[in-house]
């Protein structure tokens, strides 16, 4: 009987907690695919949804793609036919050298983005783009841009975070608009469940009434669009009760000053008519983030509004008023980068490929692009699924059937928006090559180890672009630089002493032996070398000087704020094809506070539409007391192809941009709520 043989990798999707797997190997093949034990995160298990889809759809021959394929059919039939790679990299050469030739690679659009954070298999397709000179679609607009421009202008960083380690040392830990028990399983169970049992109090500031914030110590449901005018209220208190650090704002900040008149008149009972939130918590948890030492967390969700932005201005200014930072137990946390574990990301992309520089579009713009010939002549998407997660999606998907766009899709599996390309090529899983993947919680390193091979002919995404290049003649080495040996340069730049050989040995390693302090010099990269609340850079891009104590106008009567956090067996758009995923989702539903469901005469079980401008998306509805009165729930992330009406939540979903860094602004969608029937 043939022995087992154990193989020690990384999950490599868009998740703060970067899970160790252990993968059982018999005779070659991959027979389960299970939590590593000795992972401090994972502690032998995976979350519920990469357990499911790690041992199915992603092993699944009838699922996977396998060889390239050219479509046969009209655009968004999805019928193909099966081709080699090198007729398929030869169509691909030939179209985009005719736009090379002609001038015109910018009208060759890319866009990607974490369908993996490995390292390699996430960033080194950019090196081809830099050579040819193509447009990419900027993909943290579709997710995070408007908090990290906003972090960067006042602390001239987003990518240092605190180190979840020194939650030893503090009192409170403020979790604001951060959904850990569905987007950090593992964190909720681990990290912050063993935090809560060491005496450290957990605030949770959220709309929605996650497992998080009902098991939080204290939980500020705010109406949808208040964070700023809350964060307001926070610092009020902090300087009415004595809990701001004067000294540090002396010191350290810039603009303080020009501040206290807004944070003198939000008081607790102004914030409470707007945000809807006791006045008593208010003061409760600005006490006890205040009293410090404290941690906050700065959750994705909050600043996919409109002025998205500007609470993180807000939240920032509160990090400030505290004095929370340089010291042990405080900080905040938005993601944790590479450069904090010493990697240089233009190791990866190499950004002197490029001959000129290319402005980046933004996913907000997308679809318009699209629609354009002058702008659009050839589109290619690698590791996300924008025909599902893009917002304007009617508009995205007939922009996608224009018969002189060449649209070139690189992926595992046929999804909505392989069904429009002219040519799929077949992408390796995780399983199935080397990596290194990067927590942007932890401060840790972790190998991705290839465990068995694809399926068919499909390669690892650097492989294909390595393929691709030699393919267009093009010869500068940047472009064949294998992944041993780039994987070799980034460890070697990291404090890991050891090869890659030994980083798989044990899985993950933990690169410092103590916990970092966030911003220890009290030392920022900005203008100033200060915390800058009073911003300049602001002013130039024609945003307020300061933070706003902003708070969104109350949504219509006749509509709802429809909210579309993640769903707890999907990530983002991943793992929407999984036959057991499916049977755990369900129909589509849409939860309502049970005053909406009263005053509409709806029922549990009732069929309903959720319909704006944009378009209209059927739903069954569901009674919860999760949400609050004026807000639907719409879990994000399922793939249209296997819901109702072809449609997800990105139907509602407009391109208005965000106030700072034209992002996202999902989270401020607006729908009628209508009864099927009247709808029809």
């Amino acid at each position: 009987m043939a022995e087992d043989r154990m193989v020690k990798t990384t999950c490599p999707r868009d998740c703060y907690d970067a899970c160790g797997i252990t993968v059982t190997l018999r005779d070659g093949a991959i027979q389960k695919v299970l939590g590593d034990r000795d992972h401090a995160i994972t502690r032998g298990a995976l979350c519920g949804k990469c357990a499911i889809v790690y041992n199915g759809a992603w092993r699944a021959p009838d699922l996977r793609l396998s060889t390239p394929l050219k479509r046969i059919g009209a655009k968004g039939e999805g019928t193909f036919a099966p081709i080699s790679w090198d007729e398929a990299l030869g169509l691909i050469a030939e179209r985009f050298g005719a736009l090379l030739e002609e001038g015109a690679a910018r009208t060759i659009l890319h866009t990607h983005y974490t369908g993996t954070v490995g390292l390699v298999g996430g960033w080194y397709p950019i090196r081809f783009f830099n050579r040819l000179g193509a447009t990419e679609i900027d993909p943290d607009t579709v997710c995070n841009k408007a908090g990290h421009v906003a972090l960067e202008m006042i602390f001239g960083e987003s990518l240092e975070g605190f180190d979840p380690r020194t939650a030893r040392d503090a009192r409170t830990i403020l979790v604001w608009g951060a959904n850990p028990s569905h987007s950090a399983p593992h964190q909720n169970k681990g990290w912050l469940k063993d935090a809560r049992a060491a005496g450290t109090r957990i605030i949770a500031v959220d709309p929605i009434a996650h497992d998080t914030a009902r098991a939080a110590d204290l939980h500020l449901q705010l109406r949808p669009g208040t964070d700023a005018a809350l964060a307001f209220a926070f610092m009020h208190v902090l300087r009415r009760d004595g809990l701001a650090d004067e000294g540090f704002l002396s010191a350290h900040v810039l603009g303080a000053d020009e501040l206290i008149p807004a944070i003198d008149a939000m008081t607790p009972e102004r914030a409470a008519e707007l945000c809807g939130v006791p006045a008593d918590l208010i003061i409760a948890a600005a006490r006890a983030y205040g009293g410090g030492p404290s941690l906050l967390w700065l959750g994705q969700g909050v600043q996919r509004q409109p002025y998205g932005g500007n609470a993180f201005r807000a939240l920032a200014a509160l990090v400030a008023f505290a004095g929370h930072l340089g010291k042990p137990g405080a900080g905040f946390l938005y993601m944790n980068g590479p450069g904090g574990r010493g990697i240089d990301m233009a190791t990866v992309t190499a950004p002197t490929l490029a001959r000129e520089s290319v402005p980046t579009i933004s996913h907000m713009d997308l679809a318009a692009t699209l629609e354009d010939p002058a702008a659009a002549r050839a589109f290619v998407n690698w590791n996300n699924n924008p025909a599902a997660s893009s917002p304007e999606q009617a508009r995205l998907r007939a922009a996608l059937k224009r018969e002189d766009l060449f649209h070139v899709a690189v992926d595992l599996f046929h999804t909505d928006t392989t069904a429009y390309a002219d040519i799929v090529l077949p992408a390796a899983s995780f399983l199935e090559c080397d990596d290194l993947v990067l927590s942007y919680f932890d401060l840790t390193v972790s190998a991705q180890v290839k465990a068995g091979d694809p399926p068919g002919t499909a390669l690892p995404n650097s492989e294909i672009f390595r393929r691709l290049a030699a393919a267009m003649g093009f010869a500068e080495p940047e472009l064949f630089e294998t992944d041993a040996d780039l994987i070799a340069r980034l460890l070697a730049q990291t404090p890991f002493e050891g090869t890659f050989a030994d980083l798989a040995a044990i899985g993950t390693a933990t690169v410092f032996p103590e916990p970092r302090v966030q911003f220890a010099g009290l030392a920022f990269n900005t203008p100033s070398g200060r915390i800058e609340l009073a911003s300049a850079r602001a002013e130039a891009l024609g945003l307020p000087r300061l933070p706003q104590p902003h708070a969104d106008a109350r949504t219509q009567a006749g509509r709802v704020r429809v909210l579309s956090p993640a769903s707890p067996w999907l990530l983002n758009s991943s793992y929407g094809n999984d036959p057991v995923i499916h049977r755990r989702l369900g129909v589509p539903t849409v939860a309502l506070h049970p005053d909406d469901a009263a005053r509409e005469g709806l029922a549990e079980g009732d069929k309903v539409v959720l319909a704006n401008g944009e378009g209209q998306l059927p739903l069954t509805v569901t009674l919860s007391d999760r949400t609050q009165p004026g807000v639907a729930l719409v879990h994000k992330g399922r793939w249209p192809a296997f819901s109702p009406g072809d449609a997800n939540v990105n139907a509602l979903v407009g391109g208005l941009k965000s106030d700072i860094a034209e992002s996202t602004t999902v989270h401020g969608t607006e729908a009628r709520l209508v009864r099927l029937a009247a709808a029809e």
